[in-house]
């Protein structure tokens, strides 16, 4: 099991990726969007928001704040297998080794980044 602080940081590296994309995608894509990772393992939940610089700080959601608008759910081995490997999340996504719930408007961007 990993710790908060490694799972943070994984989420911390998955959002970059995001980050990094042509500013123009990016904000066309997520601008706006907030971004959460629940650990299941560790019943921690890390959130983000997309503006037009890339992705604001990660940190914990205070408790009942209301659900981002794209929620990853993972345990924490999964999270950074899905931080260290670009192409673990469709295997973990197949598998059911991470569960993602979003709008299809949102789905569907992340699939054509995928």
């Amino acid at each position: 099991m990993a710790t908060a602080e490694e799972c943070r940081e994984a989420f911390v590296k998955l959002t970059d990726r995001l980050s990094e994309l042509d500013p123009k995608d990016r904000d066309a894509f997520f601008s706006g969007r907030s971004f959460s990772c629940h650990v299941s393992d560790l019943n921690i939940t890390f959130v983000t928001r997309f503006g037009a610089d890339g992705a604001d700080s990660v940190r914990a959601a205070a408790p009942g704040e209301p659900p981002a608008d794209v929620r990853l759910t993972a345990a924490s081995p999964v999270v950074l297998e899905l931080a260290d490997d670009v192409g673990a999340f469709p295997r973990a996504w197949l598998t059911g080794r991470v569960k993602v719930q979003a709008s299809m408007r949102d789905l569907l961007r992340l699939r054509k980044l995928l």
